[in-house]
């Protein structure tokens, strides 16, 4: 199973930002243990949502033909706890983008409040037998839809992002399996 810490995007600029909220719930699991009296949302799951934002940026940039994985977090700072009721709104920012990988910096905002500060490096992976089971297509391309890239997504020139090609081939393969 796959856990998805975006609720959707509220932008996406291609090769530069994007922007995605998470409405924290009282109706998460993790919140009943984390800590019983008092929820609090992992901060660890907050820098998974911002990694998601982020990563989903860096895999647009080259049309999802890359893997894209979380290779280091040289700065995580975290100002408060997040609570049930909470809107996180991640906006992450291309520093670079690279053949070998990525980075970008990040906030996660509470309102106008700065709640996190993060920079995020990540790493394309090769596509050799190791990686191939790594991203299960069809919930690639349904988790996309889902979150809204392909509604807010602009490219650098201002025009409408679409879906890449090789997606569009990989849902009608998958529509004409019956996956």
């Amino acid at each position: 199973m796959r856990w998805i810490w975006i609720d959707r995007f509220l932008e996406f600029e291609s090769g530069k930002r994007a922007v995605a909220i998470k409405n924290v719930s009282l109706a998460e699991e993790h919140l009943h243990d984390h800590f019983p009296g008092r929820p609090v949302m992992p901060n660890s799951l907050i820098t998974e949502g911002i990694a998601q934002t982020g990563g989903l940026l860096v895999g647009e940039y080259h049309s999802f033909a890359k893997k894209v994985v979380l290779a280091k977090l040289p700065k995580a700072v975290f100002h408060f706890p997040v609570i049930p009721g909470d809107t996180l709104r991640y906006e992450t920012t291309v520093d670079y983008i690279k053949d070998d990988g990525a980075m970008v910096t990040a906030v996660s905002k509470v309102g106008d409040r700065v709640q996190a500060e993060l920079e995020v490096v990540f790493a394309h992976l090769s596509d050799d037998d190791r990686t191939k089971n790594l991203f299960e297509p069809k919930n690639f391309v349904f988790t996309l839809k889902l979150l809204g890239v392909f509604d807010v997504g602009r490219r650098a020139d201002g025009s409408r992002l679409t879906e890449p090609p090789g997606l569009l081939k990989l849902e009608e393969e998958l529509k004409a399996a019956g996956t």
